[in-house]
């Protein structure tokens, strides 16, 4: 496998319709995507070798994702800043070059905006999933 450019990781915004298309949340420079189980311990005072035991498929799965860039103020800015003060959980998909595609439910937990005075605009966005996640392999 080949190096890939970080350029190539995409965070894409659904538009709701069915079937859904997606369109890439703009300006993006850079992505992050974290995802996490926690393990549920079902060790006990009989277990093998006194080894921690997890219940396997138990637990919660999650997703986390980043994103920071410059500000461009187009329609998929307006879509993400009212689905953030509506509280909405539209789909996303996360491409990532090598590895997959995930696809589902987000919150957009936090949005920041940003700006000196001599330099560009920028946002932040976090991203938390809520609810069940798929993903494609690439």
């Amino acid at each position: 496998m080949t190096a890939q450019a970080g350029r190539d990781m995409l965070i894409k915004l659904g538009n709701g319709a069915s079937p859904e298309s997606f369109a890439s949340v703009a300006g993006l420079r850079a992505k992050a995507l974290s995802l996490n189980a926690r393990t549920i311990d079902a060790t006990h005072a009989d277990s093998p070798g006194q080894w921690r035991e997890l219940i396997a498929g138990a637990g919660v799965k999650t997703a986390a994702v980043t994103g920071t860039g410059i500000f461009l103020s187009g329609e998929g800015d307006n879509a993400i800043r009212q689905y953030f003060f509506a509280g909405a959980t539209p789909n996303f998909q996360l491409v990532i070059p090598g590895f997959g595609i995930i696809e589902g439910p987000f919150a957009i937990s936090a949005l920041e905006y940003a700006g000196r005075h001599d330099g560009e605009a920028t946002f932040s966005i976090s991203l938390a999933s809520a609810g069940a996640l798929s993903f494609e392999a690439l």
